[in-house]
């Protein structure tokens, strides 16, 4: 009986790099679901402070939203969108109106490195980019029958 379950074990190790891979689709906007609330002004205003305070930044340079809190409510007024599958989510802003949103359409797809991760970003204008976070390494699939493309293969 032993010998049985070792040799199962064996052939489902055996097959898993192949069970590993996963294509994956750029998610249709029309179905996510905002699953993060927008900020409110208060709120805005009082992290608007806080971020503009932080001497680390300043040295780095990285306060140019800080000269206007207009500047700053653009880049801050976000809300956490998924898709419908949970697998991609998106910062999107909560200026953007939510029937506008769930009628963009796919502009773009690419795969890239940020350190050890690989990115799938999802873009579909109005400054929605829809990503996948993966340590797998992903290919990008030619759009041949799809303009523009949106599948990838992650392995």
């Amino acid at each position: 009986m032993k010998l049985v379950v070792t040799v199962g074990v064996l052939f489902m190790v055996a097959a898993l790099p192949a069970a590993m891979a996963a294509t994956l689709v750029c998610p249709d906007v029309a179905k996510a679901v905002q699953v993060g609330t927008c900020p409110s002004d208060e709120e805005l205003k009082h992290t608007f402070t806080g971020y503009c305070s932080d001497d680390a930044k300043a040295y780095k340079g990285e306060t140019d939203v800080c000269t206007d809190f207009q500047r700053y409510r653009q880049l801050k007024n976000v809300a956490l969108w998924e898709s419908a599958d949970g697998v991609f989510d998106a910062y999107v802003s909560c200026e953007l109106p939510k029937d506008t949103l769930k009628r963009t359409q796919l502009t773009g797809a690419k795969v890239t490195q940020q350190g050890k991760l690989t990115l799938l970003t999802c873009s579909y204008g109005q400054g929605v980019n829809f990503v996948y976070r993966t340590r797998a390494q992903c290919t990008l699939h030619s759009g041949a029958t799809q303009q523009p493309a949106g599948q990838a293969t992650c392995e």
